[in-house]
């Protein structure tokens, strides 16, 4: 029996004869919701179509992608340490090129994810390396379409993965939304890991959201709330969800202006 993939968002369900009658995910509120038209893939399906691209951002940070982009299209991250290496993210393709290249590359130690729209494939990545385990919050329990018994579940607002490496809750985006502070990175001023929790835009700045496909905004007090527990830890360089959200330098200085250019947006927007 396949294990379905939702083509709309990637999320990959349990195995079974025929796929669900809808992707929870796709039918909330932050996606495109219930009107929808609701399609399906297989691993299977896929493998001949899509490859994964490799592209090394920083010393011990790796960027993986699939191509021709599939689904939401986001990079998952590699970030490789001498304690292990932790996947940042998931993909929802997964082929014996790919297992090879990371097995080369260390292997995976753990997978942590920012929340559930870049769950993917993550317990077929899992079971790939050794049972892995999976961190989660607790928070987006209701959201795991794939349950296992490698998903750990954690809760509170930080949890330490491996030294230098720390998941911190900022919600938002989902109630259990996080991104991860890698302590090494930027040459050791600290970097975020942020996927779409924070949101870098096509000019460089940073805004917040509820939906992006549904253009929801975060209101202020939460966009407040989210720069303030960040700003608590240093960074410089913050990269987002996808291939050309980055932020290489200045990332504390970017945090600040963002968030009072976006609080003014949406109580006071000039003319």
């Amino acid at each position: 029996m396949p294990a379905h993939i939702c083509t709309g968002c990637g999320t990959q369900y349990p195995n079974a004869d025929v796929p669900p009658a809808h992707c929870v995910l796709c039918r909330d509120e932050r996606r495109l919701g219930v009107h929808t038209n609701q399609t399906w893939t297989t691993l299977a399906e896929m493998s001949g179509t899509y490859f994964n691209a490799f592209r090394r951002h920083e010393p011990g940070l790796m960027g993986i992608g699939t191509l021709p982009s599939f689904a939401l299209g986001q990079r998952a991250l590699l970030v490789r340490t001498p304690q292990g290496n932790i996947l940042w993210d998931c993909l929802s393709f997964l082929d014996d090129s790919t297992i090879t290249l990371i097995g080369a590359l260390g292997g995976i130690s753990a997978i942590a994810a920012s929340h559930p729209h870049y769950y993917g494939a993550m317990i077929e990545w899992s079971h790939a390396f050794n049972s892995a385990p999976v961190y989660l919050h607790a928070a987006d329990r209701k959201f795991i379409t794939r349950l296992d018994s490698s998903i750990t579940f954690w809760e509170d607002e930080a949890f330490q993965v491996m030294p230098g490496l720390t998941l911190l809750r900022i919600g938002g985006h989902f109630a259990g939304s996080c991104v991860m502070h890698w302590a090494q990175g930027a040459g050791g001023r600290g970097t975020l890991l942020a996927s779409d929790t924070l949101r870098i835009g096509p000019d460089g700045m940073i805004s917040f959201m509820r939906s992006y496909p549904n253009l929801i905004p975060l209101d202020p007090s939460t966009a407040y709330r989210i720069a303030d527990t960040l700003l608590a830890w240093p960074f410089d360089s913050i990269y987002g969800g996808f291939w050309d959200q980055m932020v290489v330098a200045d990332g504390q200085s970017l945090l600040s202006r963002s968030v009072q250019r976006y609080v003014q947006a949406v109580t006071d927007p000039p003319d």
